[in-house]
């Protein structure tokens, strides 16, 4: 099954945007934060496959979530930062 940057987007803002958004960005970036360090202890013990999948899934559903609640169409800004002519041409970093 396909799934887009758009259509994930999307799902989640049908899922949780009314609560994420009574929450606000301050505080949806608190729980995104929490997921990163949930995150990045998976990284460093590499015992257990599952929890690190499901660990980059959660980072990535909030960051949608904060997205959204920023308004933010994340598939528009990441073809043009990363897959337009000017992405192309632009110094590595």
């Amino acid at each position: 099954m396909s799934l887009t940057i758009a259509e994930f987007q999307r799902h989640i803002s049908k899922l949780y945007e009314e609560a994420d958004r009574k929450r606000g960005t301050a505080g949806t970036w608190l729980w995104f934060s929490e997921e990163i360090g949930e995150l990045a202890r998976a990284l460093a013990r590499q015992d257990n496959r599952a929890n690190l999948e499901e660990e980059f899934a959660d980072v990535f559903a909030w960051l949608c979530t904060l997205a959204n609640i920023n308004d933010v169409d994340m598939e528009t800004v990441i073809r043009k930062k990363y897959l337009s002519d000017e992405a192309n041409t632009a110094p590595k970093v």
